[in-house]
């Protein structure tokens, strides 16, 4: 083969790659969102032992649920655990643990405990967002390198991912619902189970899912956030506000911070990657936030296929009003006894620090529920390649919506045996409330920050 045949030949292999790395599927698997698999890409069928078949979903409430933003009623109260893992049983069931819940057993061997509960495939989202999805399938890819999201609205980009980067997308766009207020207080715990609470009002408008808008019409925003700070009185009036961007490299998240005794207004550029969060005592960093956020460019991402794991779901009991604050914060983790885990089948998705990359975490595991490609566990390892922290999202289905997310996530470090969690509202007056019209673009502008901050 003549040199001008070799260039050819290699240029084709290069075309013919593109598809399969970053771009959309054929028709006829599309069509399988329509059979052997949920409409966002999860199998339907069970594993004939202990997962059981999909069958729709928890999209109705159950008897006594009767507001918009009312704590959650347990819709499965009769159920009892089947087991429980200790650190003394543990290796009995270590197919289904990951390493960094190994961590936590061999951390905390005399309290750490996994109630084991009968698995119910409760994910659910409204129909038009299975029906974006199909057309995601067959429409949505990623730009050359990886670091954006293209043609894609509505509903999972890529439903029946091919590799790393387009499970980790689905993490980022998964469907969360289009407007949210709540108010709720994160905390960082000591060894010896103090803390304090820092409690925020939030708003939040994930743009991507406005059903009045289109793919033209979202302008590289994924979704708009806006907190104020309620308590401390230290650092009441505080707020910020948050414009997520869809491609962050072209185009990084923009945030602003405001200042309640300058009543100020400033921008804060570096609220990404490892930035350390304030609130959280060096326990969580900026994309540590939901698992995982902003732009995938530092990390290459591997998908080493499916697991059967015991995650958290179905967390009704761990954020019921009834229960204290003080009942569920202890030394090292939350009280077990509040806890629910089920074994569901989980995408696992593998991120290697780029040579030349700077971030605290040199390699990260995430393991995304096939019902709804958010991170329900995510093991992270330093630069020497030891595990170093492990994050749990405590989910459950907001059947009102319906939506399945997180309700509290909890981030531990385990060579400070120290934790941090963000979510907490048992003891607020509500939960997320879903019910009011989003109030579009101009409501999340700095200048209105600074208007609702001289309040």
């Amino acid at each position: 083969m003549n040199k001008n045949k070799l260039i050819a030949a290699g240029v084709l292999a290069f075309l013919c790659a593109i598809p399969t790395a970053f771009a959309a599927v054929s028709v006829k698997e599309a069509d399988r969102l329509k059979s052997d698999l949920t409409p966002v890409g999860g199998e339907r069928a069970g594993n004939g032992k202990d997962i059981p078949p999909w069958r729709g979903g928890l999209s109705l409430p159950p008897p006594g649920y009767t507001k918009p933003g009312q704590h959650h009623i347990d819709p499965y109260p009769q159920d009892e655990p089947l087991f429980v893992i200790t650190a003394d049983n543990m290796q009995q069931y270590d197919e289904y643990l990951t390493d960094g819940q190994k961590g936590l057993f061999r951390t905390y061997p005399e309290t750490f405990r996994m109630p084991v509960y009968k698995t119910r495939r409760t994910a659910a989202a409204p129909e038009w967002v299975y029906e974006n999805t199909y057309k995601n399938a067959i429409r949505a890819e990623l730009n050359k390198n990886g670091d954006g999201l293209m043609y894609a609205y509505g509903g999972i980009p890529f439903p029946l991912a091919k590799n790393g980067l387009q499970a980790i997308w689905n993490h980022i766009t998964r469907w969360r619902g289009i407007y949210l207020t709540r108010r709720a207080s994160e905390l960082a715990v000591h060894t010896d189970g103090d803390y304090s609470l820092v409690t925020v009002q939030q708003e939040v408008e994930f743009n991507y899912y406005r059903r009045d808008k289109s793919i033209e019409d979202l302008n590289n925003i994924l979704f708009y956030y806006l907190s104020f700070t309620k308590a401390p009185a230290r650092l009441a009036g505080g707020a910020v506000l948050v414009h997520e961007t869809l491609n962050q490299v072209d185009e990084p998240r923009q945030a602003w911070g405001y200042n309640a005794g300058q009543r100020r207004v400033r921008r804060a550029p570096n609220l990404a990657y490892d930035t350390p969060i304030a609130a959280a005592d060096g326990l969580r960093y900026a994309d540590d936030t939901d698992m995982y956020n902003g732009a995938p460019d530092r990390y290459n991402w591997k998908l080493l296929g499916k697991r059967e794991i015991y995650i958290p779901y179905n967390n009704y009991r761990l954020t019921a009003a009834d229960v204290e604050y003080d009942d569920l914060i202890k030394p090292g983790h939350l009280n077990p006894d509040y806890t629910r885990y089920e074994k569901h089948r989980v995408w696992v998705v593998e991120a290697t620090l780029k040579e030349g990359m700077r971030h605290v975490y040199h390699k990260r595991v995430f393991y995304l529920d096939e019902d709804t490609w958010g991170i329900a566990v995510a093991d992270q390892y330093d630069s020497a390649g030891d595990l170093w922290r492990v994050s749990m999202a405590y989910m459950k289905t907001y059947y009102e919506l319906p939506v399945t997310w997180t309700t509290i996530d909890v981030f531990h470090d385990l060579k400070a045996r120290r934790y941090h969690l963000q979510g907490l509202d048992n003891e607020e007056q509500g939960t997320i409330d879903y019910s009011q019209e989003p109030p579009g673009d101009r409501y999340f502008t700095p200048a209105e920050l600074r208007r609702r901050g001289r309040r």
